[in-house]
């Protein structure tokens, strides 16, 4: 699972003449930004319901029945619901102390072929979490306390891991267009920045806010 390197590309919906990669990455993207929410607002929920667990229980005495159970078979919402869109984003953790020094065909190559092996893993693990989902669904598998059916939390698993599957699909005809063609703008691969363009961006927006902390000052005084 690679990222790319060089310009990013323009922002916004693409236009209609636009190459197709970027048209599917454009809307594939949504569909990511939907589950990633999905996620973050799974966090805030548990949250919210944890605190009225832990007021409920200690003030009232009336704690959330089968509290445990439903944190589980929530919690693997956020687990795995954004895991496409970290890596279209590139958030994931790789190392580059190799390909950092690579350049042109040479580097597309090699992220191709980092994306291809997730593409077989990422395979395998769908065919595998969709056989557990099946076996939950066949056997009735619920949860120890108040018997909730797992059979749901257990398909978000193999769902997500579809998505980041075809996610890969698209990153590894975008890593091959790039092959072709190492002079086109990099399509459907995630830009990562280098150490040393982080370390000047992060810099440059502590020198802002150093900046617009002495304004205030000098107008306050």
């Amino acid at each position: 699972m690679a990222a790319a390197h060089g310009p990013p590309p323009a922002a916004g919906r693409p236009s209609a003449d636009a190459p197709l990669i970027a048209r599917l990455d454009h809307w594939y993207g949504r569909l990511e930004e939907g589950l990633n929410l999905a996620a973050a607002l799974s966090i805030f929920v548990l949250m919210i319901v944890g605190m009225l667990q832990i007021v409920g229980r200690t003030v009232f005495d009336l704690p959330i029945e089968g509290y445990i159970d439903w944190i589980e078979f929530f919690a693997i919402l956020y687990a795995v619901a954004g895991i496409s869109y970290c890596q279209s984003k590139g958030g994931h953790i790789r190392m580059e102390i190799l390909l950092g020094e690579m350049r042109g065909r040479l580097l597309w190559f090699f992220e191709a072929l980092a994306v291809l092996i997730g593409l077989v893993i990422i395979g395998l693990l769908v065919y595998s979490t969709w056989q557990n989902f099946e076996r939950a669904w066949s056997i009735g598998d619920s949860s120890m306390d108040i018997r909730l059916p797992l059979w749901p939390s257990k398909l978000v698993v193999p769902v997500a891991l579809a998505v980041l599957w075809l996610r890969l699909l698209l990153q590894l005809a975008g890593y091959l267009r790039l092959l072709r063609d190492p002079t086109l703008p990099p399509v459907a691969v995630p830009i990562v920045q280098t150490t040393a363009e982080t370390a000047r961006k992060e810099i440059d927006e502590a020198m802002r806010a150093l900046e617009i902390e002495q304004r205030q000052k000098t107008g306050r005084g």
